[in-house]
């Protein structure tokens, strides 16, 4: 590969995790802006996956605000149930158009969030509902990998406070990333020609995502509401300019 390449792929690395760290999400869809129009998708697929995982087991030691067991597990359970559902839909459902809505509906609904003085909290539903989401959340990462998107809008309906979103996200994706990856060395897809490529990203990401959970420290509650809401916004446009192409 030329060496421009290299240096897109580091970039988008680098950025990326700048960005999980300070959000606790988000590392693939930031990454993958960067990425798809230099490299194969299956390449950035391990790619991005491989470098999630990793800021996220960097965050979860240099992050740590409590571990309720009892607001987590329904999520992550769910998600759990939801990766192979996703996967065997797969071949099945239109992903692009998938994406497109999903996308058009972040780009949208986000915006207005973050207009909204005051927002009505979500309180219905309960754990049964906190299940659904991470099911939903898991089937998302079966179709593509991005795991953390609908947990993450869910939790802002809540109103959670920032510290409590972050745990929940941070341990729902790490839990997702974890089994994505698995999955991926179980069935072949991670190649020794890919090794070089990993050996760029995983380092080059390591250093934004530690300066990132720094950041993150020092945001405000309303600071990291609207750093979430943007972020989901742009993982909207991600989302169209990705799946647009091939619908059309």
């Amino acid at each position: 590969m030329p060496v421009s390449t290299y240096l897109v792929v580091a970039l988008g690395a680098g950025v990326a995790g700048f960005v999980q760290g300070l959000s606790g999400f988000a590392f693939g869809l930031v990454a993958l802006s960067f990425w798809a129009w230099v490299i194969d998708p299956k390449l950035a697929a391990v790619l991005a996956v491989s470098g999630g995982l990793t800021g996220q087991v960097v965050a979860a030691v240099t992050v740590r605000r409590g571990l309720d067991l009892g607001r987590i597990a329904p999520f992550v359970l769910g998600g759990l149930a939801g990766i192979p559902l996703g996967v065997l839909l797969l071949p099945r459902l239109d992903a692009d158009w998938f994406k497109a809505l999903l996308g058009l509906l972040l780009m949208v609904w986000c915006p207005l969030m973050l207009l909204a003085r005051d927002l009505p909290r979500i309180t219905v539903g309960g754990r049964i509902a906190d299940a659904a989401v991470g099911l939903a959340g898991g089937m998302m990462g079966g179709l593509g990998g991005f795991t953390g998107v609908l947990p993450t809008l869910w939790c802002t309906l809540r109103r959670y406070e920032r510290d409590v979103q972050r745990t929940i996200i941070q341990n729902f994706n790490l839990a997702m990333l974890t089994v994505t990856m698995i999955s991926y060395l179980a069935t072949g897809l991670v190649t020794r020609p890919m090794l070089p490529m990993l050996a760029v990203v995983l380092p080059t990401m390591l250093v934004p995502t530690l300066l990132g959970t720094r950041a993150y420290v020092g945001i405000s509650e309303s600071g990291f509401r609207k750093l979430v809401l943007t972020l989901l916004t742009g993982s909207g446009v991600i989302l169209v300019a990705a799946s647009w192409p091939k619908i059309l």
